[in-house]
C-alpha cells in the first residue's frame, strides 16, 4: 500500500479548533464527513473557508479533509480557514508571504469574555 502525501494544519478561532489535512486533488472540501456546501449554508462562511485557496490560486489543486469541533458556525469557518492557510504553508513555503499579507496566518484572538 502506498503512503499518501498530505499536509497538516491546525486552525483556531474563538473556541473552535479545526484539524485540516490537504491532499493533492480536485478541490473537494469535506468537513466532518460532509461536503462543505452542505455543512455551511451561508455564502459568507463558505467564502471564509475558501479565502486561503482563492488568495493563493490553489482552488482545485488540493482536497481538504477537516475535523472541526467546538464553537459555532462562524468560529468553525474561521478555524477551518486558519487551518487551511497553515497547511498551505507546509505544502509550499513560498505562499507564506501572500497569506501573511492577507492576514490568514494570524490567529484572530477575539473571543467572548
Amino acid at each position: 500500500m502506498e503512503k499518501s502525501t498530505y499536509f497538516y494544519g491546525t486552525g483556531r478561532r474563538k473556541t473552535a479548533v479545526a484539524q485540516v489535512r490537504l491532499l493533492p486533488g480536485n478541490g473537494a472540501i469535506i468537513i466532518n464527513g460532509v461536503p462543505y456546501e452542505e455543512r455551511f449554508s451561508r455564502f459568507e462562511h463558505r467564502q471564509t473557508i475558501l479565502q486561503p485557496l482563492l488568495v493563493t490560486d490553489s482552488v482545485g489543486k488540493y482536497n481538504a479533509v477537516v475535523k472541526v469541533a467546538g464553537g459555532g458556525i462562524s468560529g468553525q469557518s474561521g478555524a477551518i480557514s486558519h487551518g487551511i492557510a497553515r497547511a498551505l504553508v507546509r505544502a509550499d513555503e513560498s505562499l507564506k508571504l501572500i497569506l501573511r499579507q492577507n492576514g490568514l496566518l494570524t490567529r484572530d484572538s477575539r473571543a467572548k469574555e
